[in-house]
């Protein structure tokens, strides 16, 4: 009762009054700051990496000393490997993609239409189109911002120029052929959208002139956090010298920088909480200086230290726990709806906050971590805690005949 009467300012304790008001919206700014910006850095890593090594694979098998002729045999024998959900062989090559509206480069996928349609970056996501009867020969599926550029729409001519074509007395000439377009996909992700082009597997070895060949077998993971199991369990399962890369090898300099920077804003926005501890600080210091005749007087009635202790505790944890509260509840709410309030502020200012060509994806990414916001909620509460001992400890220390000299 006594701890919160003195949070209630009167008119002579105004200024404490401002302070506790700038400390409790320190510790809300802070923790529903960290909330968001943790949500964001998780949502950017879980994207990039559903998109990235959903559709890029989390194992790849090159073959060495002799071409990759036992494709099929080595990838149904990976496939029962427990643990592995999907291995599919491709030919890939570096080509240049056209149409009487545009032209641009992109990275040619030749693959069986079974796999194409069982891919994670691509099964579900064909937006016009089918992929029925790929492997027939019917067409092509191009990435929708591919498909933008070059003004196609399914049914279209899309002609296909790789570097490397046939042989010649004269040298290797450039191969050029047109397909139809069967299907358009939306991965979510720019780069691949704007990529991409899937061909069936037969098709792709003659236009690359891999006739027979495979340039790689992508398998994919139940878990690919548990890389080296895997991997140990894959290799006996290849029967053939290989050469073996994981995602990790790929990406880990990608996937260490957003480590990096959710670290680094974190440290950062700690600061917002630490400040507002210190206001905690102040505020209660002076408060005690305000209230030693009353301490004072509570000391001639009875109360012990530990009581004069609890009272100042309480009175500056129930700043922090508030804080702590309100902060958590906007945190959420920001955390849990980031695009909408991105594209929000987007039409208000007619700017595009969020340019997808920049930052890889298509929207901004929020993905909230029960580890995170217990992690934030306690930093809070141990920093608010912390700040009331000092003052405390003061007020239960003042002499009640040098208090009652306060005027």
């Amino acid at each position: 009762m006594v701890a919160f009467r003195y949070l209630r300012a009167r008119n002579a304790q105004r200024s404490i009054s401002v302070i506790a008001g700038f400390s409790f919206l320190g510790i809300v700014l802070g923790v529903a700051a960290l909330i968001v910006v943790m949500a964001v850095m998780n949502g950017f890593r879980h994207d990039l990496m559903d998109k990235m090594i959903g559709l890029n694979g989390h194992m790849f098998l090159q073959g060495v000393e002799t071409p990759l002729t036992d494709y099929d045999a080595v990838a149904e024998r990976v496939s029962k490997v427990p643990g592995v959900t999907l291995a599919l062989p491709l030919v890939e090559g570096q080509a240049f993609a056209s149409s009487p509206y545009g032209s641009s480069g992109a990275l040619v996928r030749g693959i069986r239409g079974q796999d194409l349609a069982r891919l994670p970056g691509v099964a579900g996501h064909v937006i016009q189109g089918s992929l029925d009867g790929f492997d027939s020969g019917r067409g092509v599926a191009v990435g929708t911002k591919l498909a933008e550029h070059l003004s196609l729409r399914v049914g279209d001519k899309v002609t296909i120029i790789a570097p490397h074509g046939a042989e010649t007395p004269f040298g290797v000439t450039p191969r050029m052929k047109s397909y139809s377009v069967a299907a358009i996909f939306q991965i979510g992700m720019t780069t691949f959208d704007n990529t991409f082009i899937f061909m069936p597997l037969a098709e792709a070895q003659t236009f690359f002139n891999q006739d027979g060949e495979a340039s790689v077998i992508e398998v994919y993971v139940a878990d690919p956090d548990d890389m080296d199991a895997m991997r140990r369990a894959i290799e006996p399962a290849q029967q053939r010298p290989m050469i073996d890369t994981d995602w990790r090898q790929l990406n880990r300099s990608f996937f260490d920088v957003l480590a990096v920077e959710s670290n680094v804003m974190f440290a950062i926005l700690t600061l917002i909480m630490l400040v507002a501890a210190l206001n905690i600080i102040s505020g209660l210091i002076m408060l005690v200086q305000d209230k030693a005749r009353a301490i004072a007087v509570l000391r001639t009635m009875g109360a012990t230290r530990g009581s004069i202790m609890r009272i100042f505790l309480i009175t500056g944890a129930t700043i922090g726990f508030l804080g702590t509260a309100v902060g958590l509840v906007l945190g959420l709410l920001v955390a849990y709806n980031v695009e909408p309030i991105r594209k929000g502020l987007s039409w208000i200012t007619g700017a595009n906050l969020f340019p997808s060509e920049f930052y890889f994806l298509s929207q901004l990414p929020s993905r909230v971590e029960a580890h995170d916001v217990l992690a934030v909620v306690g930093l809070a509460l141990f920093l608010s805690l912390a700040a009331t001992i000092y003052p405390s400890w003061r007020a239960a220390k003042l002499d009640p005949v040098e208090a009652l000299r306060y005027e």
